[in-house]
């Protein structure tokens, strides 16, 4: 796969041209001036380059907004072709599709499966899930 295609993959290909010199831009200048979300994008681009086949993705979603969440969803979902992924994250929505979710409470593992599994078994999953749904409809109040 070449540069550009990894780019697109990872959905990071439009911002990559807006950038003053485009695929020529040195990100290590650039580097400060990137979003989080194109810094995120441009790393799984790199991984989808490298062709490994074991990615390990911490907290790849924290922090971002709803449009580069699902950018950087969708280039997950493009990194996880073919290779087995490691998802460690707080963000339940992030791994609801994972083949397997592992719940760990205070390092233990307290609970493992798919997330629909994990609803109708898991308490401790579903009150997190719960609270994680009901967090994404909070809105900022003004005065």
């Amino acid at each position: 796969m070449d540069v550009e295609a990894a780019a697109r993959a990872a959905a990071v290909h439009d911002a990559i041209l807006g950038f003053e010199h485009g695929y020529e831009t040195r990100v290590g200048t650039l580097g400060p001036r990137l979003s989080g979300g194109e810094r995120q994008r441009i790393c799984i681009a790199r991984a989808i380059l490298k062709d490994a086949p074991i990615v390990i993705l911490d907290e790849a979603t924290s922090a971002l907004d709803p449009e580069n969440e699902e950018a950087i969803q969708r280039a997950i979902s493009a990194l996880a072709a073919g290779r087995t992924l490691f998802v460690i994250a707080h963000d339940l929505p992030s791994v609801v599709r994972a083949d397997r979710i592992v719940l760990l409470n205070e390092g233990v593992i307290e609970a493992s499966g798919p997330h629909e599994a994990l609803l109708a078994s898991s308490p401790t999953y579903r009150r997190l899930w719960t609270r994680s749904m009901e967090m994404r409809q909070w809105k900022i109040a003004a005065d």
